[in-house]
């Protein structure tokens, strides 16, 4: 636990607060549960050829029941030729060889179940990898067959056909089109590729597709899977007719929240709220209905969490109605500004949004595609978000100060009703690898924008476990995909471990808190008289207060449970979260 002290000041009857809503109601295990993200390369490698491995996981399990964790979601670890670490799958119903085999996943679900942790895994229905033998099938076949139906083969515009057939531009950089040369040597049709060339998308329109993944997502939960995180869950239908489409200059490459996109003026209704052709079209919400239905077949309280990059909150509840997904990612949340009205603002949102379709708030601050937030919150000058940040980058972070307010924005989160997702390492307190050398760079972005953006492996380097063995405890070879830092021997496991005041044992108390006063499944109640650049509120019987401005703060009487750093002459301080048993 943190320090416990009594301060003098106002008398919790004296506290003037501002009321809100109450969080949705229900006792599925999803709607509090704090749910860690592991990235299978980079978490622990049994192997010691330096990626990461579902054996590793399986060894390191006690480390995160001992975190207070109550789920884990497992990033991609199907078959794939690693095209785009795992997010290109070619066998959606096998382990990739590199992470392991099937007995290992049983053996991990098994161990990870033993310790009360449920296992969510990742499914990549937008598109498959170019080497899955449904997209080989489609180049084998004739134009116009059924095996080309299954993806999005178009014409060519001209008198050759050598024009693409729109102006789409791809996630990860170039064309989002990639043209196909038939058995005689001649150019053939074209393939839409929202991300990479060698990851077509999936004509979801077709039922055939709809039909095996019903068999696929079967597959899994007859294996004892809890749910499943959905890849890009705004993506799948694209408007009619594929028309041309420009983003704004400022738009985040998957769209949605981060754009910080507006109603267009007279709009008021969130299901006509305009989008790229490619993402958050209507017609997704039957797919989900359809898996909704699926999940519904097992025991268990099954969950589905979308990763749906849309705009505003209100379309991003439509996700997460009684029908279809049990989570959203907060994404709005995720990347609000580090002031105190917008965070007030966006928690209210979240909270009226996702509570009017009856489903919880699902508040993240890090994961695999973005600049983490101890590194994020620092920064001064723009990163949108794939883009990442490297040696050249403008605006860089300074550390102890992104490392302070990420302890406060973590304390913050982890005491929101609702449901949390922690990103592995971010218990470290671990930065972003700003520093990676190009030659070891392996995002799919770095290589389609030619070092333009440098993408999302600084978020990606193998977490350090023990501060003297080789690699940092993630295997025993001293091997790494990416190269580790050289200085990160401060954020190991074992540097922290039982360590007060340590990053480790923050999180730890948190956890632990949060599940002892279930602040998960509680109501947020706003609480006045802590000042413009403050966010207070309560939930339950605790206070939480988070200074964000450059005048400390003055803190009721009560018992300090849990303080972001420690509490200093009864204020608090700049970029400073406590909770208070007041």
């Amino acid at each position: 636990m943190e320090c416990r002290i009594l301060f003098r000041m106002t008398l919790e009857s004296e506290l003037p607060e501002t009321a809100t809503v109450v969080t949705a109601t229900g006792d599925e295990w999803w709607r509090s549960a704090v749910i860690y993200q592991i990235y299978p390369r980079s978490f622990a490698d049994s192997t010691g050829d330096g990626v990461g491995d579902l054996p590793g996981i399986t060894k390191r399990l006690p480390a995160l029941k001992q975190l207070g964790v109550d789920a884990i979601w497992l990033s991609p670890f199907f078959r794939s030729p690693q095209k785009d670490a795992g997010y290109d799958v070619s066998d959606y119903c096998d382990v990739d060889p590199l992470f392991g085999t099937l007995a290992d996943f049983d053996a991990l679900l098994e161990t990870a179940h033993g310790l009360g942790l449920r296992v969510i895994a990742d499914m990549v229905p937008n598109h498959t990898s170019d080497q899955h033998e449904w997209f080989q099938a489609a180049l084998a076949a004739p134009e116009g067959s059924p095996e080309r139906d299954r993806y999005m083969f178009r014409d060519g515009k001209g008198p050759n056909g050598d024009i693409m057939p729109n102006n789409w531009e791809s996630v990860f950089g170039g064309p989002m089109w990639e043209r196909v040369t038939n058995p005689d040597g001649t150019p053939g049709q074209w393939y839409l590729h929202i991300f990479d060339k060698s990851q077509p998308d999936l004509n979801w329109e077709n039922p055939w597709v709809r039909e095996q993944f019903f068999g696929i997502l079967r597959f899994w939960l007859d294996r004892g899977v809890d749910g499943f995180r959905v890849d890009v869950a705004h993506g799948m239908i694209k408007e009619a007719g594929l028309p041309d489409y420009t983003p704004p200059a400022e738009a985040a490459s998957m769209g949605g929240a981060a754009a910080a996109t507006d109603l267009a003026p007279g709009i008021t209704d969130p299901e006509i709220v305009p989008d790229p052709p490619y993402w958050g079209q209507p017609g997704v919400h039957e797919i989900w209905r359809g898996w909704h239905d699926v999940l519904a077949e097992y025991e268990g309280d099954r969950v589905l969490c979308a990763e749906a990059w849309v705009d505003p909150l209100t379309k991003m509840a439509l996700w997460v109605r009684p029908d279809e997904m049990s989570q959203a990612f907060n994404f709005a949340y995720m990347f609000t500004e580090w002031e105190a009205e917008p965070l007030r603002d966006v928690i209210q949102e979240s909270i009226d949004a996702f509570s009017g379709v009856g489903a919880p708030s699902t508040w993240v601050l890090s994961n695999h595609d973005v600049v983490r937030h101890a590194s994020r919150l620092a920064l001064t000058a723009d990163s949108p978000q794939g883009a990442g940040i490297g040696p050249k980058s403008l605006g860089k972070p300074d550390p102890e100060l992104g490392l302070k307010r990420a302890r406060a924005a973590t304390s913050l989160m982890l005491a929101l009703p609702g449901s949390s997702y922690i990103y592995q390492g971010e218990e470290l307190g671990l930065p972003e690898d700003m520093e990676l050398p190009d030659a070891a760079r392996q995002d799919p972005t770095w290589f389609r924008t030619g070092g333009e953006k440098y993408g999302r492996d600084g978020c990606r380097v193998p977490i350090p476990w023990e501060a003297d063995k080789p690699a940092y405890g993630f295997n025993t070879s001293g091997k790494s995909w990416l190269p580790q830092p050289v200085d990160w021997d401060s954020y190991a496991r074992d540097s922290q471990d039982g360590v007060p005041g340590s990053t480790l044992e923050l999180y730890k108390s948190a956890l632990a808190l949060r599940a002892e006063h279930g602040l998960g499944t509680g109501s947020l109640v706003w609480a006045d008289g802590f000042g413009a650049n403050a966010v207070a509120f309560r939930n339950g019987g605790i206070l939480v207060v988070t200074n964000l401005g450059p005048v400390a703060v003055e803190l009721p009487v009560g018992e300090i449970l849990l303080s972001s750093q420690p509490i200093v002459g009864g204020a608090l301080e700049t970029d400073v979260t406590v909770w208070i048993r007041a």
